[in-house]
């Protein structure tokens, strides 16, 4: 089986026989690891593993609606924003779907899931990988939902807010469902001023996608969590997928990582000068480089990187599996100056 996505850390350990798990820039996951109030927190959970975990994750939602200004029954949690990206379309059936390309993949496998159609709307590398104004016309009668990744993956580019308003009108006016994935939100420098939370009161077809994997670096855990207003589709939502999905331990992570603010602050402060140290440091090497607004950059060599970084003991993500990229391109998560540095002198080095 091959994996199309980053930290496959296991399978690199299994194929190389290296004890010593790689320097991992194939996922983009924050490197400051588990907050220490929710390693704490974990441990205790463990100790109650021998119940079975809340099936409606009550003190959780509870937490995250104080956390998001919402309400409990405005919340549904998942195993991660896999879960709930096949739970939204199993509970949705949808015939047709818009999405973009490239984007996260799993969009698309769970709409294949149920038979649907999709259709693309091309990101250019010309224009940064932006989406214009005539993605409204792609919105067409017909269209049952439609995905969007705010800042995208794996370019890290967010969408002009006044478009992202007229694409809600345009999902309403044709009745297309309208799914906005802001897993990658928090890692933005004004957070608060792109999230579409705000227009969720007035747009009961608008689901926001959330998760803690990224940012408290609980990618190992599975948590993330939905945020609806259409009270009848959340609980079709969450009867569309097994029970006891979310279990106690990520329960708990989730709770104390809520707590985690002067962490999350730290990490924010990080990301912001190595990106820029990340994206300086490829540029210098004659290598085409996206400015991202994430915790990640995609850029392109034409020269191949993959096989001779890992042989280095570094991990990056491949981008030829998204629709609309091919081999020479590649996304590498931004982590510590000192990891980012090995980066830089791995790659280098394979350029010479």
């Amino acid at each position: 089986m091959e994996w199309r996505h980053g930290g496959d850390w296991a399978g690199y350990e299994r194929k190389y026989n290296r004890e010593i798990k790689p320097l991992d820039f194939s996922a983009n996951v924050s490197p400051l690891g588990v907050p220490a109030g929710v390693q704490e927190a974990l441990r205790e959970a463990a100790c109650h593993a021998d119940c079975y975990p809340d099936p409606f994750c009550r003190a959780l939602r509870d937490a995250v609606a104080e956390w998001e200004g919402l309400l409990a029954g405005q919340i549904v949690c998942g195993n991660g924003a896999a879960d709930l990206i096949y739970r939204i379309v199993w509970a949705r059936k949808p015939r047709r779907a818009l999405v973009t390309a490239p984007a996260f993949s799993e969009y698309e496998a769970a709409l294949q899931t149920v038979g649907c159609k999709v259709d693309r709307y091309p990101l250019k590398a010309e224009n940064g990988f932006q989406m214009g104004p005539d993605f409204l016309r792609a919105i067409e009668p017909g269209t049952d939902v439609v995905f969007l990744c705010e800042p995208n993956n794996p370019a890290g580019i967010t969408t002009p807010y006044e478009l992202l308003l007229e694409v809600i009108e345009r999902c309403r006016t044709v009745g297309a469902q309208l799914i906005v994935d802001e897993c990658f939100n928090g890692f933005l420098d004004h957070p608060e001023a792109h999230t579409l939370k705000p227009q969720l009161s007035g747009a009961p077809h608008v689901l926001l996608l959330k998760a803690f994997t990224k940012l408290y670096a609980l990618a190992g855990v599975r948590l993330g969590y939905v945020l609806g207003t259409d009270s009848a589709f959340l609980e079709t939502l969450y009867r569309a997928g097994p029970p006891w999905n979310v279990s106690t331990l990520a329960q708990a992570a989730g709770i104390a990582a809520l707590e985690e603010t002067a962490y999350v602050e730290q990490l924010r402060q990080l990301i912001q000068a190595e990106r820029l140290h990340l994206l300086e440091g490829l540029q210098g090497m004659g290598l085409r480089v996206i400015p991202s607004e994430a915790n990640y950059l995609l850029f392109q060599s034409k020269i191949p990187l993959l096989c001779p970084l890992r042989k280095r003991g570094i991990l990056l993500r491949g981008c030829g599996d998204y629709a609309g990229l091919d081999e020479t391109w590649y996304r590498t998560a931004v982590r510590t100056g000192t990891e980012n540095g090995k980066l830089l002198a791995a790659i280098k080095e394979v350029l010479r």
